[in-house]
């Protein structure tokens, strides 16, 4: 036979190159979830330093947050016994009849979320079960005067509040507005509107109000129906807000034109007064304290890459390829807050003043607990561009976390990225299985695998598919 061109060489170099990762990917889900099982099974996290577990009491006294939380990783993985041992777990150990007060966000991205998708992956009836019976607990959350729900909710007895540090009493933007994909998916599934019902009404209130300079603040209350502190942030307290509006019209088959119009007109209001760039010619999203910029970017910002990337397609007035080139640029600025650091990994946030860019400058946000944010905007840039970049980026975080991260107990998170004397936090987080192993196993695995027209993926990396108009009435005959 003739010689294999150069290209072809090329090609089969590179594809083979994939595989080589995607199997990194899946040996590192495999310690992660092997140590887990070893000394924290059941529980909701591991302490991979000390070998036990971690409860956080953003659960409350539910239990299992790993194992639920990974379901769908395991299962994208083709790590069979795991899922099969995952889900014997769930069958026979999950338990939601508990005397406990839980974060309502949390347990609804992890837990639903974490179900709902196993379900629909795995087709398995338990799955279904256990996410109904989980979103009815939360119900009595949205039991306020306006229906904006409580951040906490008492699970047995139904009373909720909010954290007393959020502005007087508030409930926060990206707590509620971080419901949506879910319970329009528990309304689906359970043929009860009244899921669908408690997050439309959570639109209603939104769109009654006077918006600052056509922005969303960080906090409202629940019983005035009024903001609070005009604080607004696209990081922490804001995020998945703006995630979920354009992933709502996404799911809908792009018929949720009210989803639609909230997400545009809010990404032109944040261009217009919170993206910035540097001297050096980075892009930035700033923070908006009263009119006020406080020019830092969160690591939990940088989803925003791979949003506005994702939502370039259906963007008005012929603005698909400034959107595209929008989320290049700030993965391009997230990429270099990594690699401004020791340990190539990010810091918990970063500054654009005083002489600095893309750098933490204070001791409390040099910390980096295996967030997925980055490499989640890596995977859509590579998915809507193929710009070989990203899978670059995303083999060199690999490389940092397992330097870096790997202990002989599992992951874990990191006290100060530019030392290099590392200091562990002993957190093997969920999500580290949930969101960033899976969104490195998908970056460099082919586009068919869960394809963007078929999936969306909740702020957990949970994927729920899109859901059309006939699709009801299918579900509905199969029960």
């Amino acid at each position: 036979p003739p010689p294999a061109s150069p290209i072809t060489v090329f090609v089969c170099l590179f594809s083979f190159l994939d595989l080589c990762i995607i199997m990194s990917c899946q040996v590192m889900m495999k310690h992660a979830w092997d140590n887990y099982k070893r000394y924290a099974w059941g529980l909701n996290e591991l302490k991979p330093i000390s070998k036990q577990g971690h409860s956080s009491n953003l659960f409350g006294n539910i239990q299992g947050a790993t194992i639920v939380d990974a379901l769908d990783t395991l299962y994208i993985m083709e790590m069979k016994e795991e899922f099969k041992e995952a889900k014997e777990w769930v069958e026979k150990n999950l338990d939601f009849n508990v005397n406990a007060e839980i974060s309502v966000f949390e347990v609804n991205i992890r837990f639903v979320g974490g179900l709902l998708s196993a379900y629909y992956l795995s087709g398995e009836e338990i799955f279904r079960k256990k996410a109904v019976e989980l979103g009815e607990k939360l119900l009595p959350a949205f039991n306020t005067p306006t229906g904006i729900p409580w951040a906490l909710l008492n699970i047995k007895s139904g009373i909720g509040r909010n954290w007393p540090w959020a502005s007087g009493g508030s409930s926060i933007l990206a707590e509620f507005g971080t419901l949506h994909l879910e319970f329009i998916h528990l309304s689906h599934l359970s043929g009860n509107p009244l899921f669908a019902e408690k997050v439309m009404n959570i639109r209603k209130v939104l769109n009654r109000l006077d918006k600052p300079e056509g922005l969303y603040p960080n906090y409202l209350n629940p019983s005035s129906g009024q903001w609070g502190q005009h604080h607004v942030s696209i990081g922490g307290l804001g995020d998945s807000f703006y995630e979920y509006l354009l992933k709502a019209w996404l799911m809908s088959g792009k018929t949720d034109e009210e989803g639609r119009k909230m997400y545009y007109d809010a990404v032109q209001a944040i261009e217009t007064h919170l993206i910035r760039k540097s001297s050096g010619g980075l892009t930035y999203i700033a923070e908006w304290k009263g009119g006020l910029l406080e020019h830092k970017m969160g690591h939990l910002t940088c989803f925003a890459g791979g949003m506005f990337a994702l939502g370039a397609d259906g963007a008005p007035n012929d603005k698909t390829g400034h959107h595209i080139e929008l989320g290049a640029e700030i993965a391009r600025t997230c990429h270099e807050s990594y690699d401004r650091t020791s340990m190539k990994l990010g810091p918990e946030a970063f500054r654009f003043d005083g002489g600095v860019e893309a750098i933490a400058t204070r001791q409390n946000e040099k910390y980096y607990i295996l967030r997925p944010e980055v490499i989640e905007t890596y995977m859509y840039m590579w998915r809507l561009t193929h710009d070989p970049k990203y899978r670059q980026w995303g083999w060199e975080a690999v490389e940092a976390l397992e330097k870096y991260c790997r202990v002989d107990g599992g992951y874990s998170g990191i006290r100060d990225v530019y030392n290099n004397h590392q200091s562990h936090d002993d957190v093997q987080q969920s999500f580290f299985l949930s969101e960033t192993l899976k969104y490195l196993y998908l970056l460099f695995s082919e586009d068919d695998l869960l394809p963007f027209e078929h999936w969306v993926f909740n702020t957990e990396a949970h994927p729920l598919p899109v859901l059309h108009k006939d699709d009801g009435n299918k579900e509905e005959n199969q029960k």
